[in-house]
């Protein structure tokens, strides 16, 4: 408008913004009042002074400056060289401005923090900042730094760069020069009456031609924010890593990543306090044993609230890796059926045990827990028996253990019978992980011999075979009845739980998909493993963190 001339006459009308910003303002107040107006018996009275002042102050003002502005047109209109008040109004307006960037700098800029808290001194000051904005104990001295502060303002001075040009050019430009020529036709007939138009210069007709322009001009922002909120959060989500896990899937996935985050992202000082072994899967045990203690709190915390049920709580534990077993044990949700499936690799082995092995390592959760079954077997069996019963399970692991480091496995052994042996081992799991008896203990006897006959005449070589059959303090015992005869029941709670974690492993075959079941411990688990990648400070010791009075001192 103004035929795209800046001059006096444009300034004056772009000033009309002044009055219409106090209108809003006394709009927004009375809505206050109004919406306020069943919470004054309870409110404190502070906040109704403060309302009520607010209100005068708003009415006195926008009257006054609608009044000026008035004044300002009349001046405009009569075409006359003077401009008193618009000078009065210029003056006004630059006060009232310059007063709200102070306030608005000591409220908002952290390096005016310090000068705001001194000013507070001052019960001048104190009164206006009041007025400004009301002083609220929770997070009073909590300031934002000065370059979030910058990237916030600078975030939304690129919102308004992208609105307004594009409002003007694209919306308000085209519209000019039609409104130009309807507001000049005249004596126009429309084909309904109209009251409001005639001698308004069209006004309906313009009001019909600007309504969705107006309306789309206070929208785009909305929209220029979503898109510019979308774009700058998903690179900054980006860069700090933010919803790295997304789904269960993806945390099953990258459970063997989370002790070492763990470790390093939220407890700094127990690394610190522990020398790093050089060897990889003992740095990876380590780490396991910091990090389990706090995943099973988190566990356990689920199951009193009755988010997961005992069984999935079982297999969702994380042992505390401090033992002497030879490997990391993870939690069982990551290993389940992955037993079966490495049997069922075994069974339709053609090839030699590099190959096998290469098969079974491609998922690394199945190399895991075919490691956890062979070695745990092997603890188990050898902390169960004595005499006759020690020496086999001693020379029966020896000779598994010499041809796995000569790559003759498949030699040793008849992999199409070791289905057999996992069975024969979890009827003999089954058995010990209940409470000792003298009928069980009986029946764990019987199930040793049942191993033992499997294992030696079925599932061994023949020439081993025959080496333990002709092994004369074996055979004794075996005809005496001795052999397995007095079991070692697992009483301390370490062995109980690895052969309890055994058992487990050798008859679970729910997926891992669906541990845990329930969505929102799904989402909790999410939460906690997305907050290892992000790029957040170190944690300080209880010990050097702020108290709360120190924020009330401030």
């Amino acid at each position: 408008f103004h035929h795209g001339k800046i001059n006096i006459s444009t300034i004056k009308v772009v000033l009309s913004a002044g009055p219409a910003f106090f209108i809003l303002n006394f709009i927004e107040c009375c809505l206050d009042v109004l919406l306020m107006f069943g919470a004054y018996k309870t409110a404190r009275g502070f906040a109704i002074s403060r309302l009520v002042i607010r209100f005068l102050w708003l009415a006195a003002i926008s009257t006054f400056v609608t009044y000026l502005y008035v004044k300002v047109l009349d001046e405009k209109n009569a075409r006359n060289n003077d401009s008193t008040y618009f000078r009065i109004y210029v003056l006004v307006l630059g006060g009232y401005a310059a007063v709200r960037l102070v306030f608005a700098s000591l409220a908002k800029i952290p390096a005016c923090h310090r000068l705001s808290n001194y000013s507070d001194r001052s019960q001048f000051f104190q009164f206006f900042k009041w007025i400004y904005q009301e002083r609220y104990y929770i997070g009073r001295g909590l300031y934002e730094s000065i370059g979030n502060y910058a990237r916030y303002v600078i975030f939304w001075l690129v919102i308004f760069a992208c609105k307004f040009p594009f409002a003007y050019y694209l919306q308000i430009r085209p519209l000019v020069v039609p409104t130009n020529i309807i507001v000049q036709l005249h004596d126009l007939q429309y084909s309904w009456h109209d009251f409001v138009s005639k001698g308004n210069r069209n006004a309906l007709t313009i009001l019909s031609l600007w309504a969705p322009v107006v309306a789309i001009y206070l929208m785009d922002i909305h929209i220029w924010y979503t898109l510019l909120s979308a774009l700058v959060g998903g690179v900054m989500g980006a860069r700090g890593r933010l919803g790295e896990i997304r789904s269960i899937e993806m945390l099953h996935k990258r459970f063997e990543s989370f002790p070492e985050a763990f470790a390093k992202t939220l407890s700094p000082q127990r690394i610190s306090s522990r020398p790093v072994p050089q060897d990889s899967e003992a740095a990876t045990k380590m780490y396991a044993s910091i990090f389990s203690p706090f995943w099973n709190e988190i566990i356990k915390s689920l199951r009193e609230e009755d988010y997961i049920s005992n069984r999935e709580m079982d297999l969702l534990m994380m042992p505390s890796n401090c033992g002497t077993l030879r490997l990391v044990q993870w939690p069982l949700f990551l290993l389940t059926s992955k037993i079966m499936l490495a049997n069922d690799y075994a069974s339709d082995c053609k090839d030699s045990q590099k190959e096998l092995w290469h098969r079974i390592s491609k998922d690394e959760y199945m190399a895991y827990a075919v490691k956890e079954c062979y070695y745990s077997a092997e603890r188990i069996l050898k902390s169960i028996v004595d005499g006759e019963g020690k020496l086999w399970v001693d020379r029966l692991f020896q000779y598994l253990n010499e041809s796995i480091g000569r790559d003759s496995l498949l030699v040793t052994i008849n992999l199409k019978k070791l289905q057999l042996v996992q069975s024969r081992l979890t009827g003999l799991t089954g058995l010990l992980i209940r409470d000792e008896t003298a009928d069980r203990k009986a029946g764990v006897t019987k199930a040793l011999r049942e191993l033992y006959e499997v294992v030696t005449h079925e599932f061994l070589a023949p020439n081993l075979r025959e080496e333990f059959d002709t092994w004369q303090l074996l055979l004794r015992a075996r005809n005496d009845g001795r052999l397995f005869s007095n079991i070692l029941w697992p009483n301390d709670l370490e062995m109980k739980e690895q052969v309890k974690r055994l058992h487990l492993l050798l008859t679970v075959k729910d997926s891992a998909a669906n541990i845990p079941k329930n969505l929102e411990a799904q989402r909790r688990l999410q939460f906690f493993t997305n907050s290892l990648f992000m790029d957040m400070p170190e944690a300080k010791p209880v010990s050097e963190m702020i108290p709360f009075w120190y924020y009330e001192c401030l």
